[in-house]
C-alpha cells in the first residue's frame, strides 16, 4: 500500500461531474462492468462522490447538487470486445457517435457512444 495513493488505483483517474450521478453509476456497471470502490453520500442521501473501477482504471463520479458545472467529456477505453462492449452500452442507454469501424493507419476497432449523463464514450479493441 502506497502511503500516498489507495493500494489498486492509477495514478491518475479522470473524474465526471454529472446532474444525475446515479443514472451514470447505473450505466457503467451494466455497459462496462464497472464496479463502485467507494462512494459518499450527503446528508440528504444524495451522491457526493463515487469511485468505479473498470478493468484496471478507477474513474471518479462527483454528484449534481454543486456548483461546478457538468461539462462534455470524452474517455477512450480499451476492451477485449469492442463490438460486444458497444452494444451492451447502446443497450444500457447510451446513443450512438459513431459505429464501430477500423480507420485507416489505425490498429484499433473503435466506436463511440454518448452515455445518458453527456458523457462520450470511445470504445476501442486492437
Amino acid at each position: 500500500m502506497s502511503a500516498w495513493k489507495p493500494t489498486g488505483y492509477p495514478s491518475l483517474s479522470p473524474y465526471l461531474i454529472c446532474r444525475n450521478a446515479e443514472a451514470l453509476i447505473a450505466f457503467v456497471g451494466e455497459a462496462f462492468g464497472g464496479k463502485v470502490l467507494r462512494r459518499f453520500d450527503r446528508p440528504d442521501g444524495s451522491l457526493m462522490h463515487a469511485e468505479m473501477r473498470i478493468d484496471d482504471s478507477v474513474v471518479m463520479i462527483g454528484g449534481g447538487a454543486t456548483d461546478t458545472p457538468a461539462l462534455p467529456t470524452h474517455l477512450h477505453l480499451y476492451v477485449p470486445d469492442a463490438v460486444a462492449a458497444f452494444h451492451r452500452a447502446v443497450k444500457a442507454g447510451a446513443t450512438v457517435v459513431q459505429e464501430p469501424q477500423r480507420k485507416s493507419q489505425d490498429d484499433d476497432l473503435r466506436g463511440g457512444v454518448r452515455d445518458p449523463s453527456g458523457t462520450t464514450w470511445w470504445i476501442a479493441s486492437q
